[in-house]
């Protein structure tokens, strides 16, 4: 049965690659990082081959079936599709095989497959946007300091400091990639680094004056959207843990009876447990009937095989009249962490363990994820009846 673009898009990762197949024999293996790779079996001299035509997104299928045609056109020839693939390589290779552009190809590549989707999209678009129409065609032992700098003038001039960075960090990569292969024996980018305006960190808005907190709860209640959408916005503050975790809550992470959510932190790689207070372990069982058939606690509006994006979120917020400069999801972090030790006199080290930063002992050891439980549920039920009191308050 052929493939359709929807159930390439849609199929998810497993613990082991896996193969979707299209005709002709061209097919899609799905690897448990994300990544989905084109590939197309053939015979040839009586031996059976395979040949990659691409990655998907970047290759949809469309353009994987029409390469897959121009192969087989060529079998019809007599032609292996592979052999005429390196000879056109070598060809084009003859006086570029050592262009910056070649090497940071032959980086990418080898990265690929451990890379993110999203990670590897955005390294290609640093690199096809900003880095190989100025320095691509150059060979890379003739890339200087003075070339990255001028590369990067323009986001500079633009105030894109944040991009500049990110786009010399590939960069700098490529040439460790140039170094290990023993195409040269310096990375240069290093030295461009403190010659950029460094970003300015960005602060999330966040409300911290309890006279305002209670308002703002009582904004986020009035919200009328989807059920999904709206029990985000209620956990949010009640949570307080960073959106992009809130997002891709799973059931089975979630245990209502115990009123416990854990899960390991994307940015710190360390487990986390979330006691919920009563207010949360309602919102999750009113939610359960309707997603609990599912993986995601908050699934995707139009495809939830994914989880709910944040734009759902940002844009609830919008609509309810919550200017972006007065509060973000992650603002909530922000709230909880003032009021809990300015208001409610919890210690600054349990906020934090519940914040999931690093906090140390005295001796300077790590506290264990499990450390201080008792009184951070304690903390978290109490916080949840404080938010209720600012909301009922602000009312009268």
């Amino acid at each position: 049965m052929a493939l359709t673009d929807t159930t390439v898009r849609n199929a998810k990762p497993k613990e082991k690659p896996y193969k979707l197949g299209d005709s002709g024999g061209l097919f899609v293996i799905v690897r448990p990082n994300g990544a989905k790779w084109w590939r197309l079996k053939y015979r040839f001299a009586g031996k059976e081959k395979s040949l990659s035509v691409g990655t998907y997104p970047d290759v949809g299928l469309q353009a994987a079936r029409r390469r897959r045609d121009e192969c087989r056109q060529l079998l019809a020839r007599g032609v292996n599709p592979s052999d005429q693939r390196k000879a056109k390589h070598a060809a084009s290779m003859d006086n570029t095989a050592d262009s910056f552009e070649t090497v940071a190809r032959e980086f990418y590549e080898s990265r690929l497959p451990n890379w993110k989707p999203l990670t590897s999209r955005m390294n290609l678009m640093r690199l096809e946007k900003h880095i190989f129409p100025k320095i691509g065609t150059q060979s890379i032992t003739d890339v200087s300091a003075p070339d990255l700098l001028a590369m990067l003038q323009p986001l500079q001039e633009q105030e894109k400091f944040v991009t500049a960075h990110r786009v010399l960090t590939v960069c700098q990569q490529v040439f460790v990639h140039a170094i290990a292969t023993g195409r040269i024996t310096h990375n240069i980018a290093a030295s461009v680094r403190p010659a950029l305006t460094k970003a300015t960190p960005t602060h999330f808005a966040a409300v911290t004056d309890p006279k305002e907190i209670g308002p703002l709860l009582r904004m986020l209640n009035s919200y009328k959207g989807s059920l999904v959408v709206t029990s985000a916005l209620r956990l949010a503050p009640l949570v307080f843990t960073r959106p992009g975790e809130l997002r891709h809550a799973r059931w089975a992470d979630i245990d209502l009876d115990a009123a416990e959510w854990r899960f390991l932190v994307s940015k710190t790689k360390t487990d986390l447990i979330v006691p919920l207070s009563e207010q949360a372990v309602a919102i999750f069982r009113d939610l359960h009937p309707h997603t609990g058939h599912q993986s995601w606690v908050f699934p995707g509006a139009r495809n939830n095989g994914r989880p709910m994006s944040e734009n759902a979120v940002l844009a609830a917020m919008r609509a309810l009249g919550i200017p972006k400069d007065k509060a973000t999801g992650h603002g909530w972090r922000a709230t909880a962490r003032t009021a809990l030790q300015e208001q409610l006199d919890f210690p600054v080290h349990v906020i934090e363990m519940q914040l999931a930063h690093s906090v140390r002992d005295p001796l300077g050891t790590s506290y264990n994820w499990t450390e201080f439980l008792a009184e951070r549920k304690a903390m978290m039920q109490t916080w949840a009846n404080y938010l209720d009191r600012l909301r009922s308050e602000t009312q009268t």
